[in-house]
């Protein structure tokens, strides 16, 4: 009987978040550091060093392109000398009338050895077209409701 070695085909990604009192949460997963969210100033949030769900996707998004890239960078033996991507996303009336993210922009920056840039580009556009964050951005989205009375 041969056993199969290949990765499952589906993965969750738990988490939850927790009401701290006034317009500030934290969202939480098992085993890992907190992180308090709240609104933007532009949004009438009243801490503007405070993480927003704004920022959080714009930040999961850039992210996942940078380490899309280094996965990439690391089995294929590419050295970097430095990384960066920057990224803006962009709010506003979309298409269908909704409030929300009309556009994101990311940059990234990659500094290898001159003899590695040609490598490196094709990681890099390799690394746009699998990074799991921004190719699921337009995903539909399901919210179950469930709303009890009592201290719960």
């Amino acid at each position: 009987m041969t056993v199969s070695t290949a990765r499952p085909k589906q993965f969750t990604f738990p988490l939850s978040v927790e009401w701290l009192g006034g317009r500030r949460v934290v969202a939480l997963v098992q085993d890992k550091d907190e992180v308090a969210v709240a609104p933007p100033v532009v949004f009438r949030g009243t801490d503007p060093h405070a993480w927003s769900p704004e920022d959080l996707f714009v930040a999961s998004a850039a992210s996942c392109l940078a380490v899309t890239f280094t996965g990439l960078a690391e089995r294929n033996d590419l050295q970097l000398a430095s990384l960066h991507v920057g990224g803006e996303g962009v709010v506003g009336t979309r298409e269908d009338g909704h409030f929300g993210f009309t556009a994101l922009h990311l940059t990234m920056r990659v500094v290898v050895a001159p003899t590695e840039v040609e490598t490196a580009q094709l990681l890099a556009e390799q690394a746009e077209s699998n990074c799991l964050v921004s190719t699921s951005m337009a995903l539909p989205v399901t919210v179950a409701i469930d709303v009890r009375g009592g201290s719960d």
